[in-house]
């Protein structure tokens, strides 16, 4: 057995003063961080670098987390096309920022933020979108309502998803796993890519979906739901990881596309999503489940080859294969595999001195993107490829990712 839309407006006025002084465009100062202090205490085994550095994830993430949430009743700096998507909560671009700030909020014991987390599950009546039933973006939300159950107690936060996921498992999907533009037929219209999109056909879907199945069965005990959800992860990952790389396609289409320079097309925010992804499962895996090493080789396969493509100023390139595709900085993909990097060194997985030089470096390339007041720049907006970035650019995802980051380096060590 496993053991184990809401805007700032609707908010009460004591979280909007909590939050005071991280307004769209407040003056530069570190004084915004503030607010919502972090809990945790500095290690006094730590070395002074080691210290420094949990003292900046402290600093970076409540900063970034305080400038986000005072943005959430206007994202005027997001693309039109993609505003309103961004302005639902219940929508994955949304939901990928709360996966980062659950793990904060654990990470500091931080009640203000699980204070709001919880008041906005309950404005969405933990409910899940459903107008594409199979989607594993529209299940993002679903990881927030479980962890919340799990502080909680309330069964009532994971009510919805247990009866969505239910559904599902009566009526399994039987498609295959190719990108095929001809299937955009029937579920198209809904499932915009193919209708492979039934199932987790492409990188981003094993961030998005495989979590929140393996959650509901530790809280529910019944291991169905991480059944499902364990089979169909790995047919996704044998499907679109390359073994002579250590990286995973986007989709099916990517297997043949090269880039300028003739390498294959490796994006940077695809392996970002999955390479975050695997941490997130093994640590909810029970210590005996049978699939458990088989995340850890997954893992470390997927570690081996982004640690190779990191450049001289920390960050990961949008494209990996072809850092000159892209040139700018790119927070997206850099935050989410500092993460997972930073993982694999707290938990002992990786344990050579290259593996924390490469994780401090990324995480100071993380630090330089984020302004005085919180801002987190150069984010790849919304797609499926190697785009070009502004420093500008920001989204809630981006900032999800730097509080995943932050939460490994608050626990940061020189062994």
């Amino acid at each position: 057995m496993y053991q184990k839309n809401v805007k700032l407006a609707l908010m009460p006025l004591t979280l909007s003063l909590l939050l005071a002084g991280c307004g769209k465009e407040s003056a530069p100062t570190t004084e915004a961080a503030k607010p919502i202090p972090a809990q945790t205490q500095v290690q006094d085994n730590s070395s002074e670098t080691a210290k420094s550095i949990q003292v900046s994830a402290r600093d970076i993430a409540n900063r970034a987390a305080n400038w986000q949430l005072s943005q959430l009743d206007d994202l005027y700096y997001i693309p039109e096309s993609h505003k309103a998507k961004s302005e639902n909560a219940k929508f994955w671009i949304q939901a990928s920022f709360y996966i980062g700030l659950t793990r904060w909020a654990e990470a500091t014991d931080n009640k203000a933020y699980l204070a709001f987390i919880e008041k906005m599950a309950k404005a969405e009546d933990y409910g899940l979108l459903t107008d594409r039933p199979y989607h594993a973006d529209d299940h993002t939300i679903a990881q927030t309502y479980i962890w919340l159950a799990e502080q909680t107690g309330n069964k009532a936060a994971y009510g919805p998803t247990q009866t969505h996921f239910d559904w599902i498992l009566s009526n399994k999907p039987d498609v295959g796993l190719e990108m095929l533009d001809s299937t955009a037929s029937g579920h198209g219209e809904v499932h915009h890519e193919g209708n492979c999109q039934l199932r987790w056909c492409w990188a981003d879907a094993l961030y998005m979906a495989p979590r929140a199945w393996l959650q509901l069965s530790n809280v529910t005990g019944d291991p169905k739901y991480f059944e499902y959800a364990d089979k169909e992860f790995w047919a996704s990952a044998d499907y679109l990881f390359s073994d002579e790389y250590g990286l995973f396609f986007r989709d099916s289409r990517y297997f043949d596309m090269k880039s300028d320079n003739g390498e294959p097309v490796f994006w940077g925010r695809g392996n970002g999503w999955v390479f975050a992804a695997i941490p997130m499962i093994i640590d909810e895996l029970p210590k005996d489940h049978p699939s458990r090493e088989r995340y850890i080789e997954l893992y470390k396969k997927n570690a081996a080859g982004l640690m190779k493509l990191q450049r001289e100023n920390g960050y990961w390139p949008a494209s990996l294969m072809d850092p000159d595709k892209v040139k700018t900085p790119e927070v997206s993909a850099t935050g989410f595999i500092t993460f997972g990097l930073a993982w694999g060194v707290n938990q002992g997985i990786l344990t050579d001195e290259k593996s924390k030089e490469i994780v401090e470096k990324g995480w100071h390339a993380l630090k330089d993107s984020v302004e005085p007041n919180g801002r987190v720049n150069w984010v790849q907006h919304v797609g499926k490829s190697p785009d070009p970035v502004k420093k500008t650019d920001s989204q809630l995802y981006g900032v999800g990712a730097v509080l995943l980051a932050a939460s490994e380096m608050l626990k940061w060590q020189e062994n």
